[in-house]
């Protein structure tokens, strides 16, 4: 794992003791520390570009989806069906991308003005819609906050699977989002994994920039 750099690893560090005290602090399932220290895993490595960020994404989906469906978060299930699904393809489209034979790193790439200007909308419209159908057709808990971290970021998982550096705006817009509909679930270890995914998600816009200068 020699491709791994010194603040990923501190990264790592730092999300999984956050994880551990927020369940010594406030006990819950423990599926939940168990999916919050996968999810840091998958996303920290995501964030430098990395392979491995696959192999951790496709324990937490399976760990996370239990959570949701304990608290009736179907579009959030929903979701994590489609991860799973993406994540399969990811795997294909990301060792195609290795910048060399023997690397764990991949080449990003960047999406036009224009083109992020629209999925832009139809996001907003696609969650508007979405929320209004979870709240008068379901019995779900938080329909809004649901559906703004479900349609979102199934784009921004599209866009992660084919090395777009874009993904990083919705991905902090998601998990903002997340940690809001967490705490208001009383769920303190999920809460905790998405506000460190937020900060996450800026040092992985960071990385993948300085990815895209170095090709240049």
């Amino acid at each position: 794992m020699k491709s791994i750099n010194r603040t990923t690893w501190l990264f790592l560090a730092v999300g999984l003791l956050m994880q551990v005290i927020t369940f010594i602090i406030m006990p819950d399932n423990p599926w939940s520390l168990v999916s919050g220290m996968l999810g840091i895993c998958s996303v920290v490595l995501g964030a430098q570009g990395n392979i491995l960020t696959f192999l951790f994404g496709f324990a937490q989906v399976g760990t996370y989806t239990y959570l949701c469906c304990m608290e009736r978060f179907y579009a959030e299930i929903a979701m994590n069906v489609y991860y799973f699904l993406t994540m399969i393809y990811g795997v294909y489209v990301w060792r195609n991308r290795l910048t060399t034979k023997d690397s764990m790193q991949i080449q990003t790439r960047v999406l036009s003005k224009q083109f992020l200007a629209a999925i832009s909308i139809v996001v907003l419209l696609t969650s508007l819609l979405t929320g209004w159908l979870l709240d008068r057709y379901t019995d779900d808990t938080q329909p809004y906050l649901d559906a703004f971290t479900t349609i979102p970021a199934l784009v921004a998982q599209v866009l992660m699977v084919l090395a777009y550096r874009e993904q990083w705006y919705l991905w902090i817009f998601v998990d903002v989002l997340a940690t809001v509909m967490w705490l208001r679930a009383g769920n303190y270890c999920m809460a905790a994994q998405y506000a460190f995914w937020c900060v996450n998600c800026v040092y992985g816009y960071i990385q993948w920039t300085r990815s895209l200068v170095k090709k240049q």
